[in-house]
């Protein structure tokens, strides 16, 4: 059996800010050079390098960003270079893009068994199954090379707890391929 934690990586986070008072879309339009579509008004950054959304009720989306502390650094760009102060901004997060690899490749069509507490499904299109993980309520996309990744997490913690499970069940029932 294999030893050790699994490295997970957060690929991109998703946080909105709130603002004790709306941000103006059209301001950002007139001042900043933000695009409005559909409703919101998108404006790309590139220090920190991020894309702010902001909604039709003036809260701050920031895309693209790896940690909470850099899409605070955006948000709080944006509300700078419109005269605003950053006091009393508040964070919430949304889902979290993370990946992981297994070491060692993986038989796909022996994970699209039964599995306790999961569901799976084979994704011709993507060359990927899909693990629908109910007990840390996430779904997992598995690769033969052993690459995952997990599109709708609410933490990394719980990711790599879920990985390190998903190992252990796996090499129970010798899902690997072949070892290092």
């Amino acid at each position: 059996m294999s030893q050790g934690t699994i490295s997970v990586r957060v690929e991109n986070l998703l946080v909105r800010f709130v603002c004790p008072e709306p941000v103006d879309q059209q301001q950002v339009i007139d001042e900043l050079g933000g695009q409005r579509n559909s409703g919101v008004v998108i404006k790309p950054m590139d220090r920190p390098r991020a894309t702010l959304v902001i909604d039709e009720e003036g809260r701050i989306v920031v895309h693209g960003t790896h940690r909470i502390e850099a899409a605070r650094a955006a948000a709080k760009e944006l509300l700078l270079r419109l005269g605003r102060d950053d006091s009393g901004l508040d964070a919430e997060m949304g889902p979290v893009v993370v990946s992981f690899q297994f070491k060692r490749p993986l038989d796909l069509q022996a994970i699209a068994g039964e599995l306790p507490s999961a569901t799976t499904e084979y994704d011709a299109r993507l060359g990927c199954t899909t693990l629908h993980d109910n007990r840390h309520n996430m779904t997992v996309q598995l690769w033969p090379n052993g690459k995952c990744i997990v599109a709708d997490a609410r933490s990394p913690n719980m990711v790599a707890m879920a990985a390190v499970h998903w190992r252990r069940v796996f090499e129970e029932r010798r899902y690997f391929t072949a070892e290092d």
